[in-house]
Parts: structure tokens; sequence; C-alpha cells
């Protein structure tokens, strides 16, 4: 193992390093689809500490960690003495002595800078209620193969402003791509993650923009994207007023991509909620591509692994412009 290298947002890698990172899951999703074995990571054992629900973070890492040669743990929440009052911080420093990795799904952003402090192998940020870097390292590299390119791309985001765009902020602002984020009052993205977007995107050159505008936040783009309105954290006595605000207005129905790019697609890290976020018929449609996304969860944690391990296969092939 290189030095301790933890992932909790995407502002812990660089520009760079996250551009290896979509080049390297690239790279391994062609050569899997070829039929090449990527035995890197033999005796290695990563642990899933899961205390959120999940289908594509959960599977994709599963098969990711066997299809490397290593092999997963899975640790559910309720089943560990984590349930009965054990601390974060003593969970890891026994976890730290039995596996490699901890990839982490938890409710609360700060039980993974707990778990980060007091471990010392790499923690991975598998979902918390601020950053969703996972997802967003899948997305990039989705967008990438869509259109052949990252820069000079727009992505709108509608909706709330969720883990996931939180993360979307900072994952495209350090790949050079536009963001627009149309948010109601009260739901908007959280302020560091606008911060630190600005400070990228002032290094970068794409462009940010937070508004309550959906129509605004979509002219031009090149990707209409949305999240449910009705995350894991969201109390069930909020779910009604939720609804009132968002829809219909930040809704993605067929009407809002008349303002979008021609060539727009339609994303979505799923779960969906047809008839809330997003109607059938843009999700069900020609336009979206968001199993594209889920499939590409596979190589984007495949890459991240590696990246963590310090396993950096080199490519012949250039890197998105």
């Amino acid at each position: 193992m290189v030095d301790k290298r933890d992932l909790l947002t995407l502002q812990d890698l660089t520009d760079e390093e996250l551009m290896d990172i979509l080049e390297l899951a690239r790279k391994l999703k062609e050569e899997f689809k070829a039929g090449v074995k990527h035995d890197y990571l033999p005796g290695k054992i990563i642990a899933l500490l899961f205390q959120r629900p999940s289908t594509r973070t959960r599977v994709s890492f599963e098969v990711a960690i066997k299809q490397l040669g290593g092999d997963a743990l899975f640790l559910p929440w309720q089943q560990l003495q984590l349930s009965r009052g054990e601390t974060v911080a003593d969970t890891a420093r026994v976890l730290e002595r039995y596996v490699d990795v901890i990839v982490a799904r938890v409710a609360k952003h700060e039980t993974l800078v707990e778990l980060a402090e007091n471990a010392r192998i790499p923690v991975i940020n598998a979902l918390s209620d601020r950053f969703h870097p996972c997802q967003i390292i899948a997305d990039l590299l989705t967008v990438w193969e869509h259109f052949g390119r990252l820069k000079g791309l727009k992505l709108a985001y509608v909706g709330d402003g969720s883990n996931v765009c939180n993360s979307l902020l900072l994952g495209c602002t350090k790949v050079g791509v536009d963001i627009s984020v149309a948010c109601p009052f009260g739901y908007e993205p959280d302020p560091e993650a606008v911060k630190w977007a600005f400070d990228n995107a002032a290094r970068t050159g794409s462009t940010v923009v937070i508004t309550d505008d959906p129509v605004r936040a979509v002219k031009g783009a090149h990707v209409i994207y949305t999240d449910t309105f009705m995350s894991m954290h969201v109390p069930e006595e909020e779910r009604e007023k939720r609804f009132r605000t968002f829809v219909p207005k930040y809704q993605v129905r067929p009407e809002l991509f008349r303002y979008a790019h021609p060539e727009a697609v339609f994303m979505h890290c799923l779960p969906a909620h047809r008839g809330e976020e997003v109607v059938a018929e843009v999700i069900d449609g020609p336009r979206s591509i968001v199993f594209d996304q889920a499939e590409n969860r596979l190589h984007a944690q495949k890459a991240l692994l590696l990246f963590l391990f310090g396993v950096t296969p080199t490519s012949s092939s250039p890197g998105p412009t």
C-alpha cells in the first residue's frame, strides 16, 4: 500500500488525479469488454461498511473487488457493535487491523471524517448526506464516452441540492465542464461545495451558475441531470411539502429539453421516482443514458481502488479534452 489516501469528497483529488482515474476507468472497461482479466489486487480485503441501503453502490463495489482479484466483506451497520453504541473511532481502529480499505456508506458525513481520522487505511465515501463522489466519477466517464470530450460541455442539474448535486459541482469544475444548478429557495447545494466549485472553475476555466430557474439552467445544456427529491435523510413528514415545492417546476419533462442543446441527454443517479423528479417519457426515452451511468459505476470503482492502492496501468490512448 502506498501512503494512505482517503476519498471523502472529490476535492481530495487534484484535477489531474481525477482525469487519471477517468482514463484508467475507460481503459479497464475497454479491456474488460475484450475479455482481459485484471487480477491487480490478489489477497486484498475491502470492507463495505453500510449504514444506508444500496443497490448500485454495493453491487458495483463487490463485483469490482472480485474482478480485481480481491475479496469484499459486507458489513451492515445494524449487525455490528456500532448499532449498540461502539464508537466510530474504535471501529476504525479495529477494522484497520483486518482489512486494507474501508468503503463506507453512512447517514452523516461527519461519520466518514471520524473513520478517516482514526483509520490508517484508506476510507472511501460510498455516500453520505453531503457528498457522493463515486457516483460522479462514473457520471463523468459516461459523459465522456457519449460526447467524446468533457471540456466545453455544459451540464444542467435541476432539483434538490443533494449530495449528488454537491459532488457534480466539484467533479464538473475539476474537468472543465460548465455546470448550472437550478434549485428552489431553501434547497440549494452545500455552501462549501459551491465555494470549492468556484475555486475549481477559476483554475480550469469552467463556469458555475446557481439559480432557481430551471429554464435558465438548461439553456444550451448537453446534459440534463436530476436526483430524487426524497433522499434517504428526508423525514416522512417533509415529503408532501417537498412534492408541492418541486413539482411540476423542477420536474424534468420533455418540454424542458426544448431549451437544451439539440443533442442533450438525460442522466439520473438512480433510484428514480417516475412522476416525481422525472416523468417516464424522459427517463425511459431515447435521450436517457441512465443505465450507461449505472454500468459505469463498476469501472469507476475499479479505477478508484487501483488509484488508492497505487496501481495505475498506463494507457497509450489520449485522455478526454
